[in-house]
Formats: structure tokens, sequence, C-alpha cells
């Protein structure tokens, strides 16, 4: 390998290190304590991750627009958030040289593998709000 320039040992030495990774963790084990998937699932399913993947799903979005549709982030918590999904590979971001500054974001094959699944999470919810919230309180729906 002498005659490989730096970056491409570099990229090779990545890619074994992914390879070994993968076949250590043929299946995520989401119950066991240093699992990454841990990470992940905590990234997915914070209130903002959760919100963002699916308004993604609808379709790209600018930065402005991402934040008006979730309601309630603040610009921090939302560039945190969009940070995290771009590192995690669910979403992707694309930078426009224009001034204003023009940033688009959207889910990559990846994220639009995932976001059905938070949707139907979401419609559960939404649909069995009622139920949860007469658990939480049983004496309000008790006959007086």
């Amino acid at each position: 390998m002498p005659h490989q320039p730096m970056q491409e040992q570099a990229a090779a030495a990545e890619t074994r290190a992914l390879d070994t990774l993968r076949g250590r963790f043929v299946r995520g084990e989401v119950f066991a304590e240093d699992c990454p998937s841990r990470e992940i699932l905590r990234h997915v399913t914070s209130r903002w991750g959760g919100l963002t993947l699916m308004a993604l799903s609808e379709g790209t979005l600018r930065f402005s627009e991402l934040r008006a549709k979730i309601r309630g982030v603040s610009e921090r918590m939302l560039s945190q958030t969009l940070d995290t999904l771009e590192a995690d590979g669910l979403v992707s971001r694309r930078s426009y040289p224009v001034v204003p500054p023009r940033v688009e974001y959207t889910l990559t094959p990846l994220g639009a593998e995932l976001a059905p699944r938070l949707i139907a999470l979401a419609d559960w919810i939404e649909t069995n709000i009622w139920r949860v919230m007469d658990a939480r309180n049983p004496q309000a729906t008790e006959p007086r």
C-alpha cells in the first residue's frame, strides 16, 4: 500500500473498521446497555427528532419552513436536531451559495425508510389520546 495516497489509505482503514463493526452488530440489541442503537433510538424518538423526521417526510423544506411547521421549537434546538439527524444519516442538508443563504433539508433513503414508522406511532397516539388521558385521570371519567 505504499503507493496509495494518504486519503485513500484513510478511507480504506475506515471501511475496514466499519466492516468489523457491522460484523459485530448484525442487529442491534437495544436492551443491552452499551448498544449503539440506544443512541439512535433516543435521537429519533426525542420530541424534536421525531417531529422533524415526520415533517420532512412530506418533502424538502428550508430551515424557516421546517421551524414554522414544527411550532414551539427554537432555532437553536432545531439546528442541533438537524445536525444530529444528519450525522445519523437520516437527513441531508443542501446549502446554496446565494445571498441570503438558502439551506434545504430532506430525508435520506434511510430517513425515508424510518419516517413511516414514526408516523404510524404518532397516528396511534393521536387516535388513542383520549384513552391515554382517561388512564392518567380515571376520576375524570367516573359518573358523579
